[in-house]
């Protein structure tokens, strides 16, 4: 009933498991998950990725290069080679990808030129893009236009109303994490309200990120029920109603062409 779009499953604290990650998945499975998006940060986590999602029906994943990772990483990421990496039927997104000025603004071209990249390899194999950004509003919604970018969704998302409805208004679908659960997150809330149903997902972003009540402590996907019933707050909606109108939504997404 719950999918966790953006889970990093090459980074999850597997401990509680004796480090099996399949015993996670069935955890996060025995929890409402049907569905997982693993998550690229970097060129070679495909191979993980895919040794991963060949083995579980319900596992796909994502190829790109996180706009934090080194410039040398970045510029390996042709568009070219994107749209290889991407053929395969268990690649469902391009990403992540996207604009990153928190942890540093030394490659800002770099990153810009990357993200392009991105967007111009989702539109030739027609999958979506998944978009991280932190301190970087204006820029990321400037290249999704320029880009005339209409397939992605902007993931983990902490932005204020304008940077939401300018996604919305490109096609964009709107994630968001365990900060919607957060006592002092009430601001996001508020915009999250203004977001129309069928372009909401959701998603743990783990190992990072944990919704009440376990904030602070190592994120997993059996945990996105969380955010949804956080999200069925904000709407007035049953638990079950959110996790059927996300597992709808992630379906059109994929679906769409």
């Amino acid at each position: 009933m719950f999918v966790d779009t953006h889970c990093h499953l090459t980074m999850l604290d597997l401990t509680p498991y004796g480090g099996d990650l399949d015993q996670a998945l069935d955890a996060a499975r025995q929890a409402g998950v049907t569905k997982f998006m693993g998550i690229s940060v970097d060129l070679e986590d495909h191979i993980k990725l895919a040794e991963i999602a060949s083995r579980h029906d319900d596992v796909g994943y994502t190829v790109g290069v996180h706009p934090c990772e080194d410039q040398h990483v970045m510029a390996r990421a042709t568009t070219d080679f994107l749209v290889e990496l991407a053929q395969s039927e268990k690649v469902w997104a391009l990403g992540e990808t996207g604009l990153d000025y928190y942890h540093s603004t030394d490659f800002v071209e770099d990153q810009k030129q990357c993200f392009a990249r991105h967007i111009q390899a989702s539109k030739i194999v027609k999958k979506p893009v998944v978009v991280h950004t932190r301190s970087a509003k204006h820029d990321t919604v400037d290249i999704i236009r320029a880009e005339q970018s209409t397939h992605g969704i902007l993931h983990c998302f902490t932005e204020d109303w304008e940077t939401a409805k300018a996604v919305l208004d490109c096609g964009y679908y709107i994630s968001f994490s365990g900060i919607i659960s957060f006592k002092n997150a009430q601001s996001l809330r508020d915009v999250a309200k203004q977001v129309p149903l069928d372009r909401v997902l959701i998603e743990t972003d783990s190992p990072y990120l944990a919704p009440v009540p376990y904030r602070g402590k190592t994120n997993e996907p059996k945990y996105v029920p969380y955010v949804a019933k956080a999200l069925s707050e904000v709407y007035d909606k049953s638990l079950e109603e959110i996790g059927m109108i996300t597992m709808q939504n992630f379906e059109n997404l994929l679906n769409f062409k």
